[in-house]
């Protein structure tokens, strides 16, 4: 235990030998004195330097490899959801960890069980999900869809079937498969974007929606793929004990 100056100052004019009159009470640290009176010894106050905000796997990894290269500290790892990661420092007198970086994922906004217009929703698809065969459906559906085809919408309650243009001229009718295997952007861009099934779903507009039908499995899938981004690049900081990765 490490006492304040305050409080050693105390025992050494008091005739007090630390070692052997200090207790702990539900873990606060006392000192004795004397006359059997107990003083409460808090911990020295701690200054945390300011954490560092990034947005990227590999600047954190980068960062790491600098810290633990500058000092012979024990880092922890901890990779809080899909899109934080937190990095601390050893434990502090008072309980707590010094928070070293902070590291948010930036990924682009879609809002799943809202109804987009068909113009809109097509861009998303094509520009915040990743390629797919399904997505490849959904494209050739919104893309073209007959602006009259909600009212010829076929529904069974699990798959639409829906009109499509095709050609100049022509027509045809095309079933659209329930639930569609998707991978949006929900993650960091250094680890793959996991797959999750989705309900697909048409309305008059027309409008599209994508509703979640994993139970946000996606998400642990997530944590896995970054946890193991970090054991490969921090394979040798890793082995040497000099950093624990929590996920």
């Amino acid at each position: 235990m490490s006492l304040t100056e305050e409080a050693l100052s105390f025992l050494t004019n008091n005739g007090i030998e630390p070692e052997s009159r200090v207790v702990f009470i539900e873990g606060i640290p006392y000192v004795i004195d004397s006359e059997g009176t107990a003083h409460r010894v808090d911990p020295v106050a701690y200054t945390a330097k300011q954490s560092l905000n990034l947005n990227t796997l590999s600047s954190l990894v980068d960062y790491i490899k600098s810290e633990l290269d500058r000092k012979d500290d024990r880092l922890i790892l901890t990779v809080k959801d899909e899109q934080t990661v937190f990095l601390e420092g050893q434990l502090e007198v008072n309980g707590s960890r010094e928070r070293l970086a902070e590291v948010n994922a930036i990924v682009p906004a879609f809002s799943f069980d809202y109804f987009y217009h068909s113009e809109e929703f097509n861009i998303k698809l094509q520009s915040i999900f990743t390629d797919s065969s399904d997505r490849e459906i959904l494209l050739k559906v919104v893309g073209n869809i007959s602006e009259d085809s909600v009212k010829t919408v076929g529904d069974d309650g699990v798959s639409q079937a829906v009109t499509i243009n095709q050609g100049v001229a022509s027509k045809v009718d095309v079933k659209v498969p329930n639930p569609v295997t998707l991978a949006p952007y929900r993650t960091f861009n250094e680890v793959a974007q996991p797959e999750s099934k989705f309900v697909f779903r048409m309305k008059e507009g027309p409008r599209c929606a994508l509703f979640e039908a994993d139970g946000g499995i996606w998400r642990n899938v997530a944590i896995k793929n970054i946890k193991n981004y970090f054991e490969k690049s921090l394979k040798a900081e890793i082995s040497n004990g000099k950093i624990t990765i929590l996920a």
